[in-house]
């Protein structure tokens, strides 16, 4: 439905009442935010007397004022947790700020300042324009992850799954952002780029710190089962997608002059007679392990091309394959044929195990590097289509296995465990499970951020800070280029902050000079909101109890992966330490889509930025709720040059005229008021309890509207202002509205006499029997087109519909005497006259 609608359906009585009107948006604004602010409206009472809800925004990051983005997505939250409060549930709603991160600390540097300045700076600004845009937050409980406060128990958490074996240190090849100086991790890298600054990626060996999400990656997919339906499917997909469960084969291989095995990776077993060579990934420790001392002067040199590359660069199928002989072979496990051992930029060191057994009949990429380097090529499943050393296309197809001895005349379902089999007998390999998932790198070598709470000591190695010497503080004097990045972090220079007394021997150490990704911070704050202020604990389990899971999250799908992966799996080791009853965080996700302008992105270099403080000014907040609502479901993409605000004023005046012009008094009985408006009164109500619940806030929208017009059409129909009937529909209009322009609703509810706040008001009882219809239209055809449209009783009869029908002066008109042949009457909706 489009804002052009919302105009439109204002426009009927709007002339004549344009003139009458003393709606004015600034005043009606100024008038109630502080009076909601002193009357702390949105604080839960917390004590049991109600059923709670908690309702969670994705927390803002203080990059500046608000934006088009944060106005739609917590236009939509605000909805839930408002229609919540009104069906009388104890409704938790908290903000706070995300605010560490590397754009405060990029900031610093250019402004010779320390980050905190200019993060609580822009708190406070964002903090103002979400007061003011009637968020229903309970903001006694704002937090704000850069506070010691927090990241004390940051840090003591890190402490919880070290001490259970989950966080580690390795040395690795890691995403490296040349811009940013700092590791990424691979689901920070769009495209072989940082996703914060666009600088390609290149790789680097680092020793860094690691969450063990992995050993969770089971749990992790078998627990979105009971999300299904409450969460968007397409979430789903993503993280399962992510995840990447593959069952197949673990082959071992026997590599000439080297002690040990090396082991692949295979979801296809039963096509190791196919195999004709094998390849490792040139970046790997694998491949210098490998290479003979003739071959490592050219592998060394081919190293160094591939540190150029993306992984995106690297997996392209069009790209010519390049690689490096590493003088050694293999041995097939099953054929006992010597393999020469490749060593190539298509096969990723941390995917697997960073080696490949080579089937180029039925890889594509086998099949291209076989045809450069002119390696054997041989089919094991015929598939019935082109040999792919002629044609050059490999044959992922399936077919029969064939050149494979005991598996020949297999299908694959049947030659998969025959040959794992086969494996097992000879102890080369085993069934295994495989993913793509690979631990949370998490350290960074920036500044502003949770210090990683680890002294390393000489004597005594990695030695945790103990609980009482939390928070592990940043140091408060650096500033400016001193937080420059410079390959390491700039903690490594704060000397007097990095040098300190190991605390289990007390000998000279050095703490850690990394800190956390600020993933980790947004991994666990849902938790911290229901006991914000506790200084004991990083949260109070019975208060956690009594809330969580999250009844309603709101947020970007930007977030399917990172974010929302990683809470999960957060929330999972908490319950596996017994600190959370509950194994996942949220139990409903709404996504919203992005606020668009002229088909595209909002951007300065385009053009076609927004200012949201300016349109507040403009049209007033209401309306600009009330547009972002309308103009689409939450999902979808809200294009702000198809909408109108100015039409959505122009509907909340027309609105707020109903309560003006009401004449009778509060707590009169609507019994005897107009029958037909009551009746779409309770229909409306009803259908929008439904709607709101189906996260359809748009139709709600479109059905106040409608009420909106029929209670005009009975107040201008003569003594309507006084019909019980007109109260009763501009009080269900107020408390809808609400949710949706809290300004108006609220000044709506005062002229109508009510003595508290609408947001305390209780959704309207619905009465069953004005649900029933008291009558309905009755549509009637001639030889199939409508011809005529009767309003009759809904337990009309079909003798009395058709002679009602046949005596229609339209129908009449259209039969121009004609016998007529036949009368179907379906009562009490059609009838269907055909002529002779």
């Amino acid at each position: 439905m489009s804002q052009q609608t919302m105009g439109q359906g204002a426009s009927g009585h709007q002339a004549a009442e344009e003139g009458a009107s003393n709606y004015d948006v600034a005043s009606v604004e100024a008038k109630w935010l502080p009076r909601w602010e002193e009357a702390k409206l949105f604080e839960p009472a917390d004590d049991g007397s109600k059923e709670r809800r908690y309702v969670l925004d994705m927390f803002p990051y203080p990059s500046g004022d608000l934006h088009m983005g944060h106005a739609e997505a917590f236009a939509m939250g605000d909805v839930v947790a408002r229609y919540l409060k009104l069906r009388g549930f104890d409704v938790l709603h908290p903000i706070g700020w995300d605010s560490f991160g590397l754009p405060a600390e990029n900031a610093a540097i250019k402004r010779n300042a320390h980050p905190a300045e200019w993060t609580y700076a822009n708190i406070a600004t964002q903090a103002s324009s979400f007061k003011r845009y009637a968020i229903s937050v309970d903001w006694s409980r704002e937090l704000h992850t850069s506070d010691p406060e927090y990241y004390r128990w940051t840090q003591w958490l890190f402490l919880r799954f070290y001490q259970r074996g989950l966080a580690y240190r390795k040395n690795s090849p890691v995403n490296w952002c040349p811009k940013d100086q700092t590791v990424l991790a691979n689901e920070q890298v769009v495209n072989g780029a940082c996703e914060r600054c666009g600088t390609i990626v290149t790789k680097k060996n680092l020793n860094q710190w690691y969450y063990k999400i992995t050993e969770y990656a089971d749990r992790l997919l078998d627990d979105m089962e009971p999300l299904k339906g409450h969460w968007p499917e397409r979430v789903l997909a993503m993280q399962r997608n992510w995840i990447g469960r593959s069952e197949g084969a673990h082959v071992d291989f026997a590599i000439e002059g080297i002690g040990h095995k090396v082991t692949v990776f295979t979801t296809r077993p039963d096509t190791l007679y196919g195999a004709t060579f094998f390849v490792v990934a040139a970046d790997s420790a694998l491949a210098a392990e490998l290479v003979t001392e003739e071959q490592r002067a050219e592998l060394e040199a081919y190293q160094e091309e591939v540190k150029k590359l993306s992984e995106i660069e690297r997996q392209a199928t069009e790209r010519e394959k390049t690689g490096v002989f590493l003088g050694r072979y293999a041995s097939n496990p099953l054929t006992g044929e010597r393999m020469p051992v490749w060593a190539a930029d298509y096969v990723l060191a941390d995917y697997g195990t960073g080696a490949v057994m080579a089937v180029p009949a039925h890889d594509q990429r086998d099949l291209d590097f076989a045809r450069a380097f002119g390696l054997p090529v041989k089919v094991v499943v015929e598939t019935g289509e082109e040999d792919p050393e002629v044609s050059g296309i490999a044959t992922a197809g399936e077919g029969k296995l064939t050149n494979s001895g005991s598996l020949d005349g297999l299908s694959k379902t049947e030659a998969i465990p025959a040959a794992i089999a086969l494996l097992e007998a000879n102890q080369s390999g085993k069934k295994t499970i495989n993913y793509r998932l690979r631990d949370w790198l998490l350290s960074r070598q920036r500044f502003w951020g949770a210090p990683i709470p680890i002294v390393h000591c000489p004597e005594c190695g990695e030695v945790p800070v103990p609980d009482e010497q939390l928070p592990v503080r940043l140091p408060e004097n650096l500033r400016g280029e001193e937080l420059a990045p410079k390959g390491t972090s700039p903690l490594a220079a704060a000397q007097e902050w990095v040098n300190v007394p190991c605390p289990r021997c007390g000998a000279a150490a050095q703490r850690d000079t990394d800190t956390m990704d600020t993933f980790v911070d947004s991994s666990w704050y849902f938790l911290r909101y229901t006991s914000p202020h506790d200084e004991q604990a990083p949260f109070d389990a019975e208060a956690v109890k009594n809330w969580m899971p999250v009844a309603q999250y709101v947020g970007g799908v930007e977030h399917a992966i990172l974010h929302l992966l990683y809470s999960r799996f957060f929330m999972k080791v908490l319950y596996d330490l017994e600190l959370v009853p509950v194994q996942e965080p949220f139990g409903a996700l709404l996504n919203q889509g992005q606020v668009i302008n002229r088909g595209k992105a909002m951007s300065k270099s385009l053009g076609n930025g927004i200012d949201l403080s300016e349109q507040l000014d403009q049209f007033g907040v209401d309306a600009v709720r009330l547009t972002m609502v309308f103009a689409s479901p939450p999902e979808d993409d809200v294009d702000w040059a198809d909408v109108s605000p100015a039409a959505a004023t122009k509907f909340l005046a027309r609105a707020w005229r109903l309560a003006r012009d009401i004449t009778s008094s509060p707590g009169v009985s609507a019994a005897e008021g107009d029958r037909a408006l009551r009746e779409q009164t309770h229909r409306s109500v009803a259908e929008a309890a439904e709607l709101l619940d189906a996260h359809k806030f748009n139709v709600v929208i479109a059905k106040i509207m409608e009420l909106v017009n029929a209670t005009r059409k009975v107040i201008d129909s003569g003594a309507g202002a006084a019909d019980p009937a007109v109260r009763e529909a501009t009080e269900a209009v107020a408390i809808m509205l609400s949710l949706f322009a809290p300004y108006t609703a609220d000044d709506m509810w005062e002229q109508l006499g009510q003595q508290d706040f609408v947001a305390r008001a209780a959704w309207p009882v619905v009465d069953e029997t004005l649900l029933v219809r008291s009558t309905v239209t009755a549509v009637v055809q001639i030889q199939g087109k409508v011809r005529e449209r009767l309003e009759v009783p809904a337990d009309i009869t079909e003798d009395e519909l058709r002679e009602l029908a046949l005596a229609a002066e339209n129908v009449q008109k259209f039969l121009d005497g004609r016998d007529i042949r036949t009368v179907i009457v379906r009562a009490p909706k059609l009838v269907n006259i055909v002529p002779a």
